[in-house]
This record gives C-alpha cells, sequence and structure tokens, in this order.
C-alpha cells in the first residue's frame, strides 16, 4: 500500500495555472491529478498525428502517433497507451515499454503501484503483459483481465480451442477456461466469465456454466459440488479464504460459500457482495421487491430502498458502517448506515470514509458543476472538475484536487471546515 505520511499534509493550497494549455495545443483532453495531488497531467495533441502528454507544464521528451487512457498509478506514475508507427504499447513517464503489439487495452495496477499490465492483441492472438513481460503462451480469445493486489499474478477467461459458427457440439463441450499467469486450467467449460483472485495471489475463482442450463463457481479449476440457475461474480472470504458467490436457486438470489448457503434471506436479486476489512461483515446490493433496491448487511436489507440503482457499496476502515450511491428516477442519492443524505445530485461518485470512520465524503456533480460532499455538507467550491476527496492519515485533513477557471487547485483543508 502507498504510505501516505510522506504527503505533504500541511501546505494548504497549491495551484499549476493550466488555462493556456488549450491555446498551446489543437486539443488537450483527459485531465489527471496524480493521488497526492502534486501534478496535474493531460493528453495533447501538437499537430496532426502527433500527441504528447503534458504534466505541471512541461511535455514529455517523447511524442506518439496516438495516446489515450492515460491513468496515474498509485505510487505517482504517470502511465499512457500509446502508439508508435502503428504498434500500441505502455508509455510510463515518457519511456515507451520496449515491446509493441497491434493493440493494448485495460491498464490495471498493483495496490503498490510498482506493477503496471495490460491486456494485448498480436496478430490476432492474445495474452496479458506485466511491466513489459508478456505470456509466452497465447490464445485465440482472452476477456476479463486480472492482476493480482502484489502484481505478481495475471489471470484472464481465455478460449483454449477453435470452434466455428456451425460448430455447436465442440462449444457446448468447452471450450473456455482460466489461464493464471499465462497457464490455463485443465478444466474446460461453456462459458467463463467475471473472475477474482485470492489476496495472496494463490487461488483464482470465476463464475463458469457447465453446460446450456448449470452454471457454478470453479475455484483453481475445481468447480464446486452444486449447480445452479445462474451465478454471479465471486469474490474471497478473508477469513476462511473460500470463494462466496450470489447464485439463482428456485427463482430467488442466495449467497454461498463453497456452494453452501451462508445467508437464510432470499432476494429478486443479489449481487455486488463485499466484504468489510476485518472480514467478519458481509454486505451487497440486493431487491427485495421487485423494482426496489437497497443494500443487505450480513442478510438484513436497510429499510430505505431505491427505485433505479445502488451501486459502490463500501465498509468504513472499523467495519462497523456501510455506505452506497443510490439512483431514484433523476437524481443520485449517497445513503449510509440505511440513512439518505438530504441533498441530492446529478451524479455521485464511490463514497470515502474517514480513517476513523467518522466522517464519510465523496465527489459530486449538482447543476453541471462538480465539488465534493461530506458528511451531508456541499464544499463551497464549484468546480470544472474534481478528483476523489482523500483523508489524511489521521482523518483530520481532507486532501482536495480541483480545476477552476483555468488553475488546477491542490488544498489541504481541515475536516471540521468543511463541516461547520
Amino acid at each position: 500500500m502507498i504510505n501516505m505520511e510522506n504527503w505533504d499534509w500541511e501546505t494548504r493550497e497549491k495551484v499549476i495555472a493550466i488555462g493556456d494549455w488549450p491555446q498551446k495545443f489543437a486539443w488537450v483532453e483527459e485531465y489527471e491529478a496524480s493521488p497526492d495531488g502534486e501534478k496535474i497531467a493531460a493528453i495533447v495533441n501538437v499537430a496532426e498525428g502527433e500527441f504528447n502528454v503534458r504534466v505541471n507544464g512541461q511535455n514529455w521528451e517523447n511524442t506518439f502517433d496516438k495516446i489515450w487512457y492515460l491513468r496515474f498509478s498509485p505510487d505517482g506514475r504517470l502511465s499512457a497507451l500509446v502508439s508508435e508507427t502503428g504498434e500500441w504499447s505502455v508509455a510510463v513517464d515518457g519511456i515507451s515499454w520496449e515491446h509493441k503489439f497491434g493493440y493494448v487495452w485495460n491498464t490495471l495496477f498493483s495496490d503498490d503501484g510498482r506493477h503496471i499490465a495490460v491486456a494485448a492483441q498480436q496478430d490476432m492472438k492474445y495474452c496479458m503483459v506485466v511491466d513489459d513481460i508478456a505470456w509466452e503462451k497465447t490464445f485465440s480469445n482472452m476477456t476479463n483481465p486480472l492482476l493480482g493486489r502484489n502484481g505478481k499474478i495475471t489471470a484472464a477467461v481465455v478460449q483454449v480451442e477453435d470452434f466455428g459458427e456451425a460448430e455447436v457440439e465442440k462449444f457446448q463441450r468447452g471450450v473456455y477456461t482460466a489461464a493464471l499467469n499465462g497457464t490455463p486450467w485443465d478444466a474446460r467449460f461453456v462459458n467463463v466469465w467475471k473472475m477474482a483472485l485470492s489476496a495472496d495471489g494463490g487461488h483464482l475463482a470465476a463464475e463458469v456454466r457447465l453446460t446450456l442450463y448449470d452454471y457454478t463457481i470453479a475455484v483453481d479449476g475445481q468447480p464446486w459440488d452444486k449447480t445452479f440457475g445462474c451465478v454471479w461474480e465471486p469474490i474471497f472470504n478473508p477469513v476462511s479464504g473460500a470463494a462466496v458467490a450470489p447464485v439463482r436457486t428456485e427463482g430467488t438470489w442466495a449467497l454461498a460459500e463453497n456452494g453452501d448457503f451462508i445467508w437464510d434471506q432470499r432476494f429478486g436479486q443479489l449481487w455486488h457482495q463485499v466484504f468489510s476489512p476485518d472480514g467478519s461483515r458481509l454486505a451487497a446490493v440486493v431487491s427485495p421487491k421487485y423494482g426496489q433496491w437497497t443494500v443487505a448487511v450480513d442478510g438484513r436489507p436497510w429499510t430505505v430502498t431505491f427505485k433505479d440503482l445502488v451501486t459502490d457499496v463500501v465498509f468504513s476502515p472499523d467495519s462497523q458502517r456501510t455506505a452506497a450511491v443510490a439512483k431514484q428516477g433523476e437524481h443520485w442519492k449517497i445513503a449510509a448506515d440505511g440513512a439518505v443524505w438530504q441533498h441530492d445530485f446529478d451524479m455521485a461518485w464511490k463514497p470515502v470514509f474517514s480513517p476513523d470512520s467518522q466522517h464519510l465524503a465523496a465527489r459530486v456533480d449538482k447543476k453541471g458543476k462538480y465539488t465534493i460532499a461530506i458528511d451531508d455538507r456541499l464544499w463551497e467550491r464549484q468546480c470544472e472538475a474534481v478528483w476523489d476527496p482523500v483523508f489524511s492519515p489521521q482523518g483530520d485533513k481532507i486532501l482536495l484536487r480541483s480545476i477552476e477557471n483555468g488553475k488546477y487547485y491542490r488544498r489541504i483543508l481541515p475536516v471540521a471546515e468543511l463541516i461547520h
């Protein structure tokens, strides 16, 4: 994990002028702020077919045919997918990887940011690439790429046998599986979809289709003993190490661990489950009745429900509180511990708890302007762009990154000042 103690938590405000960037270049796109707020970057079009990245007013030394998906890694390095003479690769702080491909996509970072991975295609064969090292084995089809939290394990759904449009029997026998660091499971399935890696990267679970009608979860290539009418994406229990997934049985949805039900309650829909940091609690998005959505914690749904959507469920660091984003008609809401904030928004993003679990903040869009909401109070600034708020390790301060009137601001404000 990143050590935020080393960030500057004392300087109240830093400003970088970016208002002249659009005048210097044909166009500017994809503004990105670094995790510590010290850098602002964007892709710039220097000339016809010539692109660069501008960081704090300075361009990278090298230019490229095309650049997209500009992203800072958790450790502050700046990556982008770049094209040079028709071949694609990854550039990190302006330096391209040595290996080039027909195409690359889906940049992934390890938790500490030291490792960067992408999915790649070369001559219609697919593989994963980590830190410029590609899998030795390639596949005719690949989806759902994953990078382990420590950056040492990669996985993806792969097709291991070709079949034609008319070869229905071959498809039904199974031509898909999961590959771990480029080595496919021995087991074959009709379909394989979303997957999960255990925290240590030692185990891989996937939602699989055994026949046209039977679904289950496979762990390290071994399916659960029980099958279901459908399953959703699994996660790993941080305490027991077992795979946990929503499963459909007798027309309703339940939560199962290693194939056995762990919640007595049944729902019209159940998905996006998440464990608390200490592993003692489990929450999920559920539909208790048709057209109603909410959050269930340890099988008990909140009393408040929403008509359209609930997403981005998060636990507080002390594992005692939960929060989520919800949509009701045209309005987006923030809900915490089963209560809905009074303010509504045109859009809201995943909320963040303070380290002491006492405060909750989120990036929001209200009336075409972006700002930060904290404990149901709105920051007074209305901005052209903001990034997710970051609490200080002690939880008494908050890092706010924004673009306002042609300037990028990095601010450190006391939490007490924002909630007074």
